[in-house]
């Protein structure tokens, strides 16, 4: 069964912080600056930055808020084989058996033992668009994409929660490089 087009999201490497983290990180009572909103309401890409250190380097990654229960270092699989870590494919918000790193900020470190993992490419969609759509939260869906070197993506993860309501297609940067896409084109979601 075929439906509507999805547009799609590339999601560069970033970090959710725990406030615990946080506040090692930037400071007691430090509070997150916007710099955008992103595509899911409430959350938004800060002015912060947050130094990632492996076996064999380090980069920086843009914080994303707000905060979260658990610090989650999302990474691409170059950006895991560059720094020296396991790269483990994961949900987001599933961390067992993700590897850990340094984490380094202006205020002090953070070692953190696990927490760094290669999102699993996904799709956000509302409960109501899901109901349309005969989905549900958990589902493993396709989804084609159109172009120069078009591809089919399997093994999509479903997510569908009260707090989604933007319909995204989300691939990491790796991914949306070996398809030529940059954001903003659109899939076309093929059901089980």
């Amino acid at each position: 069964m075929i439906h509507n087009s999805v547009p799609i999201e590339v999601s560069a490497r970033h970090i959710h912080l725990s406030a615990k983290h946080l506040a090692k990180l930037f400071g007691k009572s430090y509070k997150l600056k916007v710099y955008r909103q992103i595509s899911q309401p409430g959350q938004f890409a800060a002015r912060e930055f947050v130094t990632i250190v492996g076996k064999r380097g380090k980069i920086k990654v843009r914080v994303v808020g707000p905060t979260r229960k658990n610090t989650q270092v999302e990474l691409t699989i170059t950006d895991c084989r560059q720094l020296g870590l396991e790269p483990i494919l994961s949900v987001s918000g599933n961390l067992k058996g993700s590897s850990g790193c340094i984490l380094r900020g202006p205020a002090g470190n953070v070692n953190l033992k696990r927490g760094v993992i290669v999102a699993q490419r996904h799709l956000h969609i509302s409960p109501i668009q899901a109901r349309k759509y005969h989905l549900k939260h958990g589902d493993l869906i396709s989804i084609k994409t159109k172009g120069l070197r078009s591809v089919t993506w399997h093994n999509v993860y479903v997510q569908s929660r009260a707090k989604i309501d933007e319909l995204s297609f989300m691939l990491d940067t790796d991914e949306a490089n070996a398809a030529g896409l940059t954001g903003g084109e659109q899939g076309v979601i093929i059901n089980k």
